[in-house]
């Protein structure tokens, strides 16, 4: 799938290059619990068409409801307003929480763009489905806009005078091994929105690969790692259990930002693996602080569609920078579910 970002900056672009009114709303502060993050975008179109999402759909409709369908003065035209942007609070009371479907205490601010301009929308679009990462300033005074490309990622930032907001390409995961627990993996990134690659130099795996939308490739993994110039929106995971394969690409994934570097293995063979770096490859047990194994949240998997569900959970996690609870204590989490430990080591993922 699409990045969403991308999707709704397209459809705004689109709409206002047809000369349609379209507003852009960015959530830009939360308090409490909040139903979508500081960042998220959507567009509306003055027909009452949405793209992209600011809550679980009340305050979407609430938007529509506003700006196309309370006409103003009995005029058929959208109440849409022209000017500068402007702020929007929700959940301010707990009526309101339960009307807009927020969770209880949660409130969120959205930062309304009237008629972005469409130069803009196509010069930011252009740029990002060119692979560049944006960094998009809007001026709150007038709405002006100015686009920069960055080198890195960075938290949305609003003030009394400006919003600046982070745009990227999509993220992409690269996966050692085309076996049958990679396809789950695959498929599951897939539909989260990753732009997924598979390597493996062995044919026999390549040859039944059934997961359309993934890119498969034939190199060496390490080459492949090298090449693939992994930033900080990109995560590698070894799923071959060989080391021929895994060691070496794992150790070039560790040379770059990428956000989640991990292999699959049991917790005896995720030691060897460590020991293994250690004694042949002149690692130290720093340089091997961001290798994950095993990899996955508890979930008590057993089958590669279960621990599929438990990478891809973890993954998710550590992109959205979540504490996990094996981070804290995977030996409780284990007790606490009567996991005998020595049973442990039959499951590849934790």
């Amino acid at each position: 799938m699409e990045n969403i970002d991308l999707m709704v900056l397209r459809t705004a672009r689109n709409w206002r290059v047809a000369g349609r009114r379209a507003l852009v709303a960015t959530v830009v502060r939360t308090w409490g619990s909040s139903p979508r993050p500081i960042g998220s975008i959507m567009a509306l179109c003055e027909d009452g068409t949405v793209v992209g999402s600011v809550s679980g759909g009340c305050i979407e409709d609430d938007l529509i409801y506003r700006y196309t369908q309370a006409y103003a003065g009995g005029s058929n035209r959208p109440n849409m307003p022209e000017g500068k942007p402007g702020f929007l609070k929700y959940g301010i009371k707990a009526d309101e929480a339960h009307q807009f479907g927020l969770p209880c205490g949660g409130t969120l601010e959205l930062l309304v763009e009237y008629d972005p301009d469409p130069q803009d929308l196509s010069q930011l679009v252009s740029a990002l489905e060119a692979g560049k990462l944006m960094r998009r300033t809007v001026r709150l005074s007038d709405g002006k806009v100015l686009l920069a490309q960055t080198d890195q990622p960075s938290e949305l930032y609003v003030s009394d005078t400006e919003l600046v907001n982070t745009f990227g390409p999509k993220y992409r995961m690269l996966l050692i091994g085309a076996g049958q627990l990679t396809e789950y993996v695959a498929t599951m990134a897939l539909f989260n929105g990753f732009e997924v690659t598979v390597c493996d130099p062995r044919e026999e795996y390549r040859s039944t690969w059934s997961v359309a939308g993934a890119k498969v490739v034939s190199e060496m993994p390490d080459d492949v790692v090298r090449d693939f110039k992994a930033d900080r929106r990109t995560c590698v995971v070894a799923l071959t259990h060989d080391p021929k394969l895994d060691d070496l690409a794992l150790l070039e994934a560790l040379e770059t930002p990428a956000f989640y570097v991990g292999a699959i293995g049991s917790r005896s063979n995720s030691d060897l693996r460590r020991q293994r770096l250690i004694e042949y490859f002149d690692q130290t047990e720093a340089s091997l602080a961001r290798l994950r194994g095993p990899i996955g949240i508890y979930i008590g998997s057993k089958t590669p569609p279960e621990i599929a569900v438990s990478l891809m959970a973890e993954v998710l996690a550590v992109k959205n920078g979540v504490t996990l609870p094996r981070d804290m204590d995977v030996t409780w989490a284990k007790n606490e579910h009567g996991v005998p430990s020595s049973g442990a080591d039959q499951v590849c993922a934790i």
